[in-house]
């Protein structure tokens, strides 16, 4: 799977991964509705972290389709509310 981090670029990750990054969207989506900033902020920069430890940087001249987008480190509460969809950030 390719992941695209806005503002950064793209990693591949396996899709074994997929349930780990789960958990931590759910802990988002739950900040989120409680208006939590700093655990949000904490969350989504554990998340983030996440994928670059788990995933390989592709080069920066690689154009491949992204099957994920995530929001950049420094995205708002109400950013990342625009990039949601009914499964969270991460389907699954």
């Amino acid at each position: 799977m390719i992941v695209r981090i806005m503002g950064e670029g793209q990693v591949r990750l396996d899709d074994s991964h997929l349930t780990e990054l789960n958990k931590l969207d759910d802990e988002l989506l739950a900040e989120m509705e409680s208006a939590d900033e700093a655990g949000f902020r904490r969350t989504l920069s554990t998340l983030l972290d996440s994928v670059r430890r788990l995933g390989a940087p592709l080069p920066d001249e690689a154009l491949e389709p992204s099957d994920l987008i995530l929001p950049s480190p420094d995205a708002t509460l109400d950013e990342v509310r625009a990039m949601l969809t009914d499964e969270g950030l991460i389907p699954g």
